[in-house]
């Protein structure tokens, strides 16, 4: 057991879950909250998982980080939508050994938070996860809970696989958490929007869980199609991915348990929709390389007028 602090930035469905399971493997684990900040320092945290329920009686709760001890990782996982307020969140957390673990979705999150840190590393972690936050902390893990670790460099350049992302990774794995180095952050991020790009958007679009949609053939085709476009956007930054890794994303998505996606919740909650992040950043990308994604440009636009929409109709 290593002796390495760990500081969680966001403890909701993600953040909650992953720093619980640290926690109860012996780590020591700070938390940072916002509305539950007094319910979780009276009460806790509980989890139910599907690989088994527990609940941590304790925990080490702040509701400012002026407050939270220094840690040797600072765990990021807020919805890409709040990255504006890291500027605020992380300076006071950082000396020049601290290691930042971002846990979002989407791409092209790391150069904003990269300028907030200065020389520290950074290391992204891409959460193949179903996991909801159902109460006052209380998260609900229904599938997988995998993690795939790659380390930012400017530019996305390949970062190999270093010792500090080794030492990470073992920590994870005495917590029961599965972990994968990558040695290429920017190919792993393709490859999770595979995945993501069309069910987070279709779940919205189409106010439908995972299995509605891969158990309608239109659906599921039209799931197929928006991968397709996906792995253009890839290989136009350079980073090819074969109709294989599409079959391998259907083939996982039959089998999970049937599942609301994490941007479909945030809809349902009138909260910010990750519409940037997830879908309008690799948009981006793969247009200044001069490759025009028409389905998923249709996904972007109808995203950001539902979000949009949905947040003023709250106000309302």
């Amino acid at each position: 057991m290593s002796n390495r602090t760990y500081g969680i930035i966001g403890t909701g469905a993600i953040g909650g879950f992953y720093g619980a399971k640290l926690q109860k493997a012996g780590h020591q684990v700070s938390f940072l909250l916002r509305s539950d900040y007094h319910h979780v320092a009276e009460n806790g945290l509980i989890v139910k998982s599907v690989d088994g329920d527990f609940t941590l009686p304790e925990v080490d709760a702040y509701n400012d980080v002026k407050k939270m001890p220094n840690c040797d990782v600072i765990v990021v996982a807020l919805k890409a939508t709040q990255n504006h307020i890291l500027v605020e969140l992380l300076p006071p957390l950082i000396n020049k050994n601290t290691i930042v673990l971002l846990l979002q979705n989407g791409i092209n999150v790391e150069p904003e938070i990269a300028k907030i840190i200065g020389n520290n590393t950074l290391i992204s972690g891409l959460s193949i996860i179903c996991s909801n936050k159902v109460g006052q902390g209380q998260i609900n893990h229904i599938d997988y809970g995998s993690i795939i670790l790659g380390q930012y460099a400017a530019n996305y350049q390949a970062a190999g696989i270093t010792e500090e992302i080794r030492e990470i990774a073992r920590d994870f794995d005495t917590a029961g958490i599965p972990i994968e180095l990558n040695e290429d952050l920017l190919l792993a991020r393709w490859k999770k929007l595979v995945w993501n790009i069309p069910y987070n958007s279709l779940s919205v679009i189409l106010n439908a869980r995972t299995d509605e949609i891969m158990a309608n053939a239109d659906t599921r085709r039209l799931a197929e199609q928006i991968m397709q476009e996906v792995l253009a956007g890839a290989k136009s930054c350079g980073r090819i991915l074969g109709d294989r890794f599409i079959q391998k994303m259907l083939d996982h998505t039959e089998n999970m348990n049937p599942y609301l996606t994490s941007i479909k919740l945030d809809y349902d909650g009138k909260r910010p929709l990750e519409v940037e992040a997830i879908v309008g950043n690799p948009l981006r990308m793969a247009k200044k390389a001069g490759v025009d994604l028409p389905m998923i440009s249709m996904l972007y636009r109808q995203l950001k007028f539902l979000d949009i929409r949905n947040r003023l109709e709250c106000i309302s």
